[in-house]
């Protein structure tokens, strides 16, 4: 019950005991208890809205980026030390420890590159550990969270006549 009530709740956060009850075959006291007990334990860590960040910069601007962090790993505490300090910042919206070519994947926000830019030179690539950092810019979100985003509605066509 728990893996189904979760699934639910990753698509849509607004549910109710009761409207997931109603979905899985359960009763709402039943879905109510399990709900209570996996926000304790925290297991459901927050209820949070899937945001089109793309619509959303297209009225106020924003830019979001990737940003690739290779470290050397710290003795008797691995990658841990230097992730804690990068999750401090509040630019950071999401930190990933990382099989591959890089080591952490660390995505900002913020209100243009320059500002991505500020973040790792004067952060990031000062951090003792950080061996070398690749910033990739978010330019389209065509899928976040199992949502979709359909394209903005496209403005009137612009024609250039000569």
């Amino acid at each position: 019950m728990m893996t189904e009530i979760l699934e639910l709740l990753e698509r849509d956060a607004t549910l109710s005991a009761a409207e997931i009850a109603e979905r899985i075959g359960h009763a709402e006291a039943e879905v109510a208890e399990e709900l209570a007990k996996i926000e304790r334990d925290g297991t459901i860590a927050a209820r949070v809205a899937v945001v089109d960040w793309d619509r959303a910069r297209a009225r106020e601007g924003g830019v979001a980026a990737l940003i690739e962090v290779k470290i050397s790993p710290q003795r008797g505490e691995g990658y841990d030390r230097i992730a804690e300090r990068i999750a401090r910042y509040d630019e950071v919206e999401s930190l990933y420890l990382m099989s591959g070519s890089f080591d952490l994947a660390v995505m900002i926000r913020a209100r243009n590159m320059r500002e991505v830019s500020e973040f790792v030179f004067a952060h990031l690539a000062t951090i003792d550990g950080v061996t070398s950092t690749a910033t990739h810019f978010i330019m389209k979100r065509y899928k976040e969270r199992h949502m979709a985003f359909e394209p903005p509605v496209e403005q009137e066509e612009r024609g250039l006549f000569v």
